[in-house]
């Protein structure tokens, strides 16, 4: 079984178990913090919620599904947690579960943000560590818009929008690492079925999914990056699905593929671009902050237009 294979085998072996053996909210403790945090190198203290933790050691050799707390989570290398959506209603939803802390407060027009915060975060774990950024925005829009059978046809209109259209070595470089296959050329478009055993069992509907992959193309308040390297888009693009204006700063790297040092020059890069106002890291934290342009409302006269 070759590398990309058995990651595959790997993650759906897991996401049995997380559905079979699932505690109940009120026992899921931090198994890192029971261990005396000896999963990571930082110490910032044991706190957050409790959420589904997988990791990837030894280069991809062997994986590790827990509970931890948030941050021992976001403190723990080659970590991603794994969302509720991607569980599927097999699995019992625990109390207090990812989906609903990620969502307490916010309005129901946040849910694409949540969803595709989601996603990231899974495939930040499910491809290759040095999968690209272009690569990485074509597999979030197939996950989103995948049937239950894996089965997806991405139009030629869609990838000329995300400015990779006629990126054949994009398909070719999913397809190595296990995650799709094409399945015969079409014309206009592009049809795959997903390998990914995981993606195949997400919660919420198909419809539901694609206003999530919509969402994404124009993530607001994303402005000003229509024809920006996919590096700078993926980059916008997650830290506007995040709920907050403030997080790890291993984390926002983890979710595009970069290192922490590469992450910092895009975010001055997204400044430069006007698409972010500012940012800096917090010294006794480690943790990013930024700001995006407030854009005025609408006013009804400007919307009926």
């Amino acid at each position: 079984m070759d590398g990309s294979s058995a990651r595959s085998a790997a993650l759906t072996h897991l996401a049995s178990h997380a559905r079979a053996e699932a505690l109940p909210g009120h026992l899921r403790t931090c198994q890192c913090h029971a261990l005396g945090c000896s999963w990571h190198s930082r110490t910032r203290g044991c706190g957050g919620p409790v959420l589904l933790a997988l990791t990837r050691q030894a280069g991809g050799r062997s994986w590790r599904l827990a509970d931890a707390c948030a941050a021992c989570a976001a403190a723990t290398g080659g970590t991603a947690v794994v969302p509720d959506t991607l569980l599927g209603a097999r699995r019992p939803k625990p109390a207090g579960g990812i989906l609903r802390r990620a969502r307490r407060g916010l309005s129901s027009g946040h849910d694409e943000l949540a969803r595709v915060r989601e996603m990231l975060t899974y495939l930040s774990a499910a491809l290759p560590q040095f999968t690209s950024p272009a690569a990485r925005l074509l597999a979030l829009q197939c996950a989103l818009r995948a049937d239950t059978l894996g089965r997806v046809t991405v139009a030629d209109g869609l990838l000329r929008s995300m400015r990779l259209r006629g990126r054949r070595e994009l398909w070719l470089e999913l397809a190595q690492a296990g995650w799709l296959e094409t399945v015969g050329p079409r014309p206009g478009s592009v049809a795959v079925r997903l390998l990914d055993a995981t993606v195949l069992d997400q919660a919420p509907g198909r419809g539901a999914r694609r206003r999530a992959a919509h969402w994404a193309l124009h993530p607001a308040p994303v402005v000003q990056l229509a024809a920006a390297p996919a590096a700078l888009r993926l980059t916008a693009l997650a830290l506007a699905s995040h709920p907050f204006s403030t997080e790890d700063l291993d984390a926002v790297s983890r979710l595009c593929g970069h290192s922490p040092q590469q992450t910092l020059e895009l975010l001055d890069r997204l400044v430069s671009a006007r698409t972010l106002v500012s940012w800096h890291q917090c010294p006794e934290t480690g943790d990013v902050v930024w700001q995006f342009p407030q854009r005025l409302p609408q006013r009804p006269a400007d919307r009926d237009r």
